[in-house]
């Protein structure tokens, strides 16, 4: 740390999954700070964290601890961010929070750098970070829209586990053993660890994630349907989203059905857009069985993007299979890439 002119930065969820992934991204891509300060609940207050070899005693976070923070890295929940991020912009911190909290707030803009950089510019002190599985779908479709316009967008996603926290990650783990074991085993946190019923993960699929709307729709899904819109500027796009839980650690995919508004463009045209859009990695060479996996894609910052091919029926449907580490891209790059662009706009004080 102590970077001069560096800026100071607050990461709220400090002991968290994706807390670590901000600070350890943070430190990878050498971003200008000059103070960090680690916060956190009270239950996981006093903990110490190295970062950089340098030893950083956890605090509880409280309103006053964002005074002269500049930057603060929110992932603690959504009841938290919306006690304590308009506290920290109040004290003139720029917040990037993570949560569900401020996504759909008309004054908050929702930002994937590589999508929509520029509603940086309208910050009110809080910008939201999307939801993991919306960032890298718009990520890959983006280019597509910029040059084809885009029409609609029908997704089925396969959700790793650690999108539903650690927890979740060691209940697959316990689970697993337990049934090559033959023993019995009581879920407790997915498919939601709030709601009535659990599910075992380990070696199935389970068609929920997020609790059930009106609607018949998840609010997982109804969260891509509707950060999507948002996102891309296209609140007529017509998006639809069935979102799947997979017994896989990290790693989110995707199956993306999606419409253009030109005609007889080719699925040679798609990859060679993709191939040089930003924050893209094309891999989609069928011959060789070279397609984006899960396994492939943990601790890579890139959209892992392949399967594209034209729809049977439709001139103008394409598919595509889209992969990322819902960790990295999915919230603690995305946070920081979002803290670089306002480096780089000059939008921090």
């Amino acid at each position: 740390m102590n970077q001069q002119n560096g800026f100071h930065v607050a990461v709220v969820g400090a002991t968290g999954a994706v807390g670590q992934q901000m600070i350890n991204t943070l430190v990878k891509q050498n971003f200008p700070i000059e103070k960090l300060t680690l916060l956190s609940s009270s239950r996981s207050a006093g903990q110490k964290i190295t970062v950089n070899g340098e030893e950083i005693t956890v605090q509880e976070a409280k309103p006053e601890s964002f005074e002269g923070v500049d930057i603060a890295l929110f992932s603690a929940g959504g009841s938290v961010s919306k006690e304590l991020a308009p506290e920290a912009a109040k004290r003139g911190a720029i917040v990037v929070d993570n949560t569900s909290a401020f996504r759909m707030d008309p004054d908050k803009p929702l930002v994937v750098p590589e999508v929509n950089e520029d509603d940086l510019k309208n910050h009110n002190g809080i910008i939201a970070n999307p939801n993991c599985s919306t960032i890298q779908m718009v990520v890959a479709l983006e280019p597509i829209r910029q040059k084809f316009g885009l029409k609609k967008v029908i997704v089925s996603t396969y959700q790793a586990v650690s999108g539903a926290g650690a927890a979740a990650i060691q209940e697959l783990m316990d689970e697993t053993k337990a049934v090559l074991a033959d023993e019995a085993y009581e879920p407790k946190i997915l498919p939601v660890k709030s709601d009535q019923k659990h599910y075992q993960i380990a070696f199935n699929a389970i068609p929920q994630i997020d609790k059930f709307q009106e609607n018949g729709y998840t609010f997982e899904e109804m969260k891509m349907i509707n950060e999507t819109k948002k996102i891309m500027h296209l609140p007529e796009l017509q998006v639809s989203a069935t979102c799947v839980r997979l017994p896989v650690p990290v790693g989110h995919s995707e199956s993306v059905y999606f419409e253009i508004e030109a005609d007889h463009v080719s699925a040679e045209e798609i990859k060679a857009l993709l191939k040089d859009a930003p924050g893209v990695v094309l891999q989609d060479d069928p011959d060789n069985q070279v397609y984006p996996m899960p396994a492939d894609c943990v601790g890579k910052n890139e959209v892992f993007v392949g399967r594209i091919r034209k729809d049977i029926d439709e001139d103008r449907g394409f598919h595509m299979w889209v992969v990322s580490d819902n960790l990295l891209k999915g919230a603690a790059w995305n946070s920081v890439q979002i803290a670089q662009s306002l480096v780089k706009l000059g939008l921090v004080k």
